[in-house]
């Protein structure tokens, strides 16, 4: 029985730690409050399934990104799938004042969201300055192949700003 609690009291410890990680990921693909707090829900109950098992072939950070990314494309693609959702309440709070430069960060924003998945993906990780071989690990893909597609995303960003 000891066991069990000890494993809940490690793995809530590991969510205090990781929570703004988590949020960030499931922020990055949702700008529906509501939407964005069953993500997070769906982040944590798939990290406490794969908790046990968990076997530190890589760096825990690295599971955890992975986990939640991972959540986020597949739950975006089920939606996809679903169709259109029509949300009851889209006033979501997260930049609420007038400011120029929260003016930038939420047209930042809206092109990102524009990407596709995994660009999505490599973007916010690149944002939260983990660097190539880190990206790479998450995503699955080479340390190379990371900056390859950053170049590439970049020039779509910049040729969605020509576009607005």
């Amino acid at each position: 029985m000891t066991e069990k609690k000890d494993k809940e009291i490690e793995f809530s410890r590991l969510v205090k730690e990781h929570k703004d990680t988590i949020y960030t990921v499931c922020y990055m693909f949702s700008q529906d409050k509501d939407e964005v707090n069953d993500l997070f829900q769906d982040v944590l109950i798939n990290l406490w399934k794969g908790y046990g098992s968990f076997r530190g072939e890589s760096k825990l950070d690295t599971w955890i990104w992975r986990v939640s990314l991972n959540t986020c494309i597949s739950a975006d693609r089920k939606k996809k799938k679903a169709g259109q959702r029509v949300p009851l309440d889209m006033e979501a709070d997260f930049f609420a004042d007038n400011d120029p430069d929260n003016s930038q960060v939420r047209q930042l924003h809206a092109r990102i969201s524009r990407l596709g998945l995994v660009d999505r993906a490599i973007v916010l990780l690149w944002l939260e300055n983990l660097s190539y071989d880190e990206i790479g690990a998450i995503v699955g893909i080479s340390a190379k192949n990371v900056s390859v597609k950053l170049v590439r995303i970049r020039q779509q960003l910049i040729r969605m700003n020509n576009g607005d």
